[in-house]
């Protein structure tokens, strides 16, 4: 089983930027591709960005260009660089590890990000 750890959610300015951190920790061979997905209120959760061990990536189109996905392999830690923010953008954030064949090893509780005037 894998423990994940976000940090960074909050209130910021629309148009400003944030960062969110995610931390794995656990069996290695259950850590593979990283990714955060977010929950809008009244929307279904989507995938918002995913990087592999490879330091592959996969954006959203609604977040191509402004997000920026990174990791740290040695610290099982993905971070979330977000630039541009809309309001659009508010929801719960959470990370998610998934193992080698794809399937979900690990969950984090959720941060929320709150786009304000």
């Amino acid at each position: 089983q894998v423990q994940v750890v976000e940090s960074g959610g909050g209130s910021v300015q629309a148009g400003g930027s944030h960062r969110l951190s995610c931390v794995a920790s656990g069996n290695s061979g259950s850590i593979h591709t990283m990714g955060w997905y977010r929950q809008a209120p009244g929307k279904q959760r989507e995938s918002v960005a995913l990087i592999t061990r490879d330091l592959v990536t996969n954006y959203a189109p609604s977040v191509m260009g402004r997000f920026s996905i990174s990791r740290d392999n040695t610290k099982n830690t993905i971070y979330l660089q977000m630039n541009s923010l809309t309001f659009e953008d508010t929801g719960i954030y959470s990370c998610f590890v998934h193992g080698p064949y794809g399937t979900t090893t690990g969950r984090g509780q959720g941060t929320q990000v709150t786009v304000v005037f």
